[in-house]
């Protein structure tokens, strides 16, 4: 897969993002008295696809622990780790001993065996999905590693993403955030689809928020020099950030809201999602009340965007006060 038809094949969602000095107003203002702590599962990120909490880590607002089985990722990994990251050459799952099937292009590579009658359906995958090793690899649950705690929890993994959320129940009580790969098409025998995770994440009290990325590829024989290749895409798989359900804010820890803040605001770019975690943090008194409005100056210079409305008013401009249109 070259870097070209990997940029064409990947669509990105996210809104524009705090960066730099911004960073570092938003977590004075909101607070934040400890960095936000990442657990990232299939640490290796795809070439041209740096991971989204990559600018709170170099502003000094986050932390990473990254898991990467991949003796070569993982090396690459652990020579450019810094203070605030470690990585574990772990392959989390169910705890049990797995056969995982190495495939030509690194990113297919997987515990499941691929499914040659679903990957015939795409250009190149049959190649790119092409088992060419086998190796025995015993794996851990999330919830048995040293990890403590994660804000924000990513997995990518190729479909182990249910047995790895199944191994998690501990880990998750401590989320605010979950961002996966979910699958549209089966790539992979038994492989799951986004059914399978969705299921899990709701029962664990997550909704999804947004897409992250969107990847989709030309269906087979349409090549990606063909004249018809971008309207002849099928939709493969997705990121999903999904985050505690809006509704039920109220039973999250304080230290948890001000970490959904950065993170929203700092990594993904969903403001309102920040302004959710900041309006429950001065309900609450744990900020004072010019809080949100300060945010929502910080937010429209930062992105030169137009003044903002005025955060107190609820209602729609086209219903009276029972609700009903005018």
């Amino acid at each position: 897969m070259t870097t070209q038809r990997t940029d064409r094949a990947l669509t990105e969602h996210l809104g524009p993002r705090l960066t730099g000095a911004d960073l570092s107003r938003l977590a004075t203002l909101i607070g934040l008295d400890r960095p936000v702590e990442v657990v990232d599962v299939g640490a290796s990120p795809l070439v041209g696809e740096p991971p989204a909490y990559a600018d709170l880590l170099a502003a000094g607002l986050a932390t990473v622990t990254g898991f990467e089985p991949d003796a070569a990722a993982f090396a690459e990994l652990q020579a450019r780790a810094g203070e605030l990251s470690r990585y574990l050459p772990h392959a989390v799952g169910d705890g049990g001993r797995h056969t995982l099937r190495r495939c030509a292009a690194g990113g297919f590579s997987s515990l499941l065996e691929p499914d040659a009658a679903q990957l015939a359906v795409l250009t190149d995958f049959p190649r790119l999905a092409e088992v060419v090793g086998r190796d025995e690899v015993d794996t851990v649950r999330l919830d048995d590693t040293e990890v403590a705690r994660a804000d924000l929890l990513a997995l990518d993994v190729q479909g182990s993403e249910p047995a790895i959320l199944d191994g998690a129940s501990r880990v998750l009580r401590t989320c605010v955030a979950v961002q996966v790969e979910v699958g549209f098409h089966r790539l992979y025998e038994d492989g799951p689809t986004l059914a399978d995770v969705d299921t899990r994440l709701r029962a664990a009290g997550f909704v999804p928020h947004t897409f992250v990325t969107t990847r989709t590829w030309p269906l087979a024989p349409v090549i990606w020099e063909d004249p018809l290749e971008a309207h002849a895409r099928h939709l493969v798989e997705a990121d999903l950030l999904y985050v505690r359900d809006l509704a039920r804010l109220t039973a999250l820890p304080v230290d948890l809201l001000r970490a959904g803040a950065v993170l929203a605001c700092g990594a993904y770019g969903a403001m309102g999602l920040g302004l959710v975690c900041v309006r429950e943090l001065v309900r609450r008194g744990a900020l004072g009340r010019d809080a949100e409005t300060r945010l929502r100056d910080l937010l429209t210079t930062a992105l030169g965007l137009e003044d903002p409305p005025h955060p107190a008013r609820t209602d729609h401009p086209d219903t009276d006060s029972s609700g009903g249109r005018r």
